[in-house]
């Protein structure tokens, strides 16, 4: 949908008074590096070409009026900026009322109501971060509106802040970080611990991503992600009787396995073991990365799904189907990405042979599954930002 289409629905909407501005924040895919974020290990995301459009004016008043082109049977909700709260009728648009909350609690001044139209190009319940994208274009919005003096990062950690404590989702930084700090044809390093982080060009030639979606919805809350989550603080916990260590992502393979008796429960053991071993992974794959090694890093991508499926136990015959089938049909690397339980695949195909690929993996699922993937070919883009 071109920029000046939601232009005209905004002033439809909301009347055309001048002072409209136009904000973008892109949605996410983790190359490798999953489940590691809450557990103090390294991601690589990168931002992609898609994501949220805000067209957004200040009011006079104190009301703020939120549309998305995305839930039209919501219809347009209103709340005050003085009167903020949860509620699960707003549905959607708790995401962006939370930002205001969190901005203000943060000491944000912001001193009168707007109008905002969303638009999202991300697949919803794709898993590639659509709230991220809401939360961080809403963030960059309310920077330009009301004036303030605010940096990215922290940007990125009021968002995380609010989808934690406001909406009550308990997810990591890795997705606001990725839509608050992308870079276009980079993919990031980031140690979720420290919050250091470096840009890692993603420069091999004739090579595309292909994502593919297996249209079953997951809903993060609604998932097995914050069992997921304790299972893991548990087996941290267990560790720690012996062990000087802030988190699963401060082990390396060796310590765990020589440590991993602590852990008395099969389950917590399993779990903690992806996580150590899938941050060892991410840090060998970005190396291997750097040194030109594709093919490497697509056996790596390989075994991180296998982790995913055999000790994290979060990927289900959708996603195994299209990432088997990517294997037989030359992907480079292929695994689930985001919170699994339905969602995405993300795999490394050579260029030429992106059509076919998406042929007869497309064929495959849909013999087994029983109805249709989607299939997107990415680009790397920029973060949040106004445009």
């Amino acid at each position: 949908m071109k920029l000046e289409t939601l232009i005209q629905d905004f002033t439809r909407r909301f009347g055309d008074e001048g002072g409209i501005l136009t904000f973008f924040a892109p949605g996410r895919v983790n190359l490798i590096g999953e489940h590691t974020d809450y557990n103090g290990g390294h991601v690589f995301p990168c931002a992609l070409s898609f994501g949220t459009y805000a067209i957004a004016r200040k009011r006079k008043d104190t009301k703020i009026q939120l549309f998305s082109k995305n839930f039209e049977d919501f219809g347009q909700i209103e709340t005050d900026i003085n009167h903020i709260i949860y509620d699960p009728a707003y549905d959607w648009a708790n995401y962006p009322i939370g930002m205001v909350k969190t901005f203000k609690d943060a000491g944000y001044t912001v001193a009168s109501g707007f109008d905002v139209l969303y638009y999202g190009n991300i697949p919803n319940g794709a898993g590639l971060s659509s709230s991220a994208s809401i939360e961080l274009v809403t963030s960059v919005l309310l920077k330009s509106l009301f004036d303030l003096d605010i940096e990215m990062m922290e940007m990125v950690q009021l968002s995380q802040k609010a989808e934690n404590q406001f909406v009550g989702v308990n997810c990591g930084i890795m997705d606001q970080f990725a839509s608050g700090m992308g870079k276009k044809d980079h993919a990031m390093l980031l140690d979720t611990n420290t919050l250091k982080y470096e840009y890692v060009p993603i420069k091999a030639e004739g090579i595309t991503i292909v994502i593919a979606n297996t249209n079953k919805r997951r809903s993060l809350a609604g998932s097995k992600y914050n069992e997921r989550r304790s299972e893991c603080e548990n087996a941290l916990k267990a560790l720690q009787k012996e062990l000087a260590i802030s988190s699963l992502g401060d082990l390396t393979e060796e310590r765990f396995d020589a440590h991993k008796h602590l852990i008395e429960s099969e389950i917590e053991q399993k779990r903690a073991k992806h996580a150590v071993y899938e941050n060892q992974r991410t840090l060998k794959a970005v190396k291997a990365l750097n040194a030109g090694d594709i093919q490497l890093f697509g056996k790596l991508m390989n075994a991180s799904h296998i982790s995913l499926r055999d000790d994290y136990e979060v990927t289900g015959i959708e996603l195994d189907t299209l990432v088997e089938a990517a294997w037989a049909n030359g992907a480079i690397g292929s695994r689930m990405t985001g919170a699994g339980f339905g969602g995405c695949t993300v795999s490394l195909v050579h260029q030429d042979q992106v059509e076919n690929f998406i042929e007869k993996v497309g064929r495959a699922y849909e013999e087994k599954i029983g109805y249709k993937a989607e299939f997107y070919v990415v680009a790397i883009g920029d973060g949040a930002r106004q445009l």
